[in-house]
């Protein structure tokens, strides 16, 4: 890459980076352009450079960060592991997620899983779903977990689950310190794999 692309590269995630600490504090519809602008030190001419509006910096930061979730998810479905070890591993993805960039989650919860402009993206949520849909059923196929029970209702009770401990922290509902998130994790995971375990 060219020290050019590198530069627009590093301006463009640091535009990203302010938006998210903006959306996170004020809320998607009270911040305006000129906020995430003058946090990420730029001129405000400068964000309409690398995005058209708003929404567009919205959609962004999901499609992105959304993106590098699934590789992940998708790492741990392709891992030489029992399904029992995949669903704890997803499930430390996304609650380790908090602990990593609060503001990130903050803003995928609070505000992307509201907005009309996204509801396109359905079909990318879609793929968290499937992945977890896919473990349950290479669990019940070798055996490890209950063949009776629907995978696919139960791809969407697991991550449904992670998701609103997720927004319990968000809501500042839940205690999110170092040994509640671990507590947390382990809870889920146990719910989790002793309503699948045969």
């Amino acid at each position: 890459m060219t020290d050019r692309s590198i530069g627009h590269r590093d301006k463009r995630k640091q535009i990203l980076d302010a938006a998210i600490r903006v959306f996170a504090d004020h809320g998607y519809h009270r911040a305006r352009v000129g906020d995430i602008a003058e946090d990420a030190g730029v001129a405000h001419g400068l964000l309409y450079h690398y995005f058209a509006s708003k929404d567009d910096v919205l959609r962004t930061i999901f499609v992105e960060n959304w993106g590098e979730l699934i590789a992940r998810f998708r790492a741990v479905e392709a891992a030489d592991e029992p399904a029992q070890e995949k669903l704890v591993g997803i499930a430390k993805i996304l609650l380790r997620t908090w602990r990593n960039n609060p503001a990130l989650v903050t803003v995928m919860v609070r505000e992307v899983a509201r907005s009309q402009e996204l509801q396109a993206q359905v079909d990318d949520v879609g793929e968290a779903f499937a992945i977890i849909q896919r473990v349950i059923e290479e669990g019940q196929a070798t055996g490890m977990f209950r063949r009776d029970v629907d995978a696919r209702l139960a791809s969407w009770l697991v991550y449904g689950g992670l998701e609103e401990v997720l927004t319990g922290w968000v809501l500042g509902q839940l205690p999110d310190g170092e040994e509640d998130v671990a507590r947390a994790e382990s809870t889920a995971i146990e719910v989790a794999l002793r309503g699948l375990a045969v």
